[in-house]
């Protein structure tokens, strides 16, 4: 009878201790994926610098620490070389480029449904 009480007990501890690795590795796997999610430009000195492009339209750079990260001398998405119409549609998506920097979303795509919804086409 004690001997199996014994085995009962042993079992009981093996399947917590199985139980609580198992747990724990998870955890951990979790937090990785948490430290991951968070972008590493979240709080980088980024800024925009509106440039000249083709035929009197405008572009943008967008800098992270100095850097020249982005070039964008034409509209994204568009066949043609021209750039922006006007240096505020230029800058309002060189906004939107920083802020995809910012969220980590790498590279910062701009498609024709954000520019419409930009108001820039």
């Amino acid at each position: 009878m004690q001997k199996k009480f014994i085995i009962i007990i042993s079992s009981l501890f093996l399947l917590f201790g199985i139980w609580f690795l198992w747990n724990h590795k998870y955890r951990a796997l979790e937090d990785a994926s948490l430290l991951e999610a968070v972008s590493p430009y979240r709080d980088a000195e980024i800024t925009a610098e509106i440039i000249p492009a083709e035929g009197n339209t405008f572009g943008y750079d967008i800098y992270v620490y100095g850097s020249v990260m982005v070039h964008q001398p034409s509209r994204p998405g568009l066949p043609g070389n021209a750039g922006f119409a006007t240096e505020e549609a230029a800058r309002k998506v060189a906004d939107l480029v920083i802020r995809k920097i910012r969220n980590n979303e790498l590279p910062p795509t701009v498609t024709i449904e954000e520019l419409r919804e930009l108001g820039v086409l």
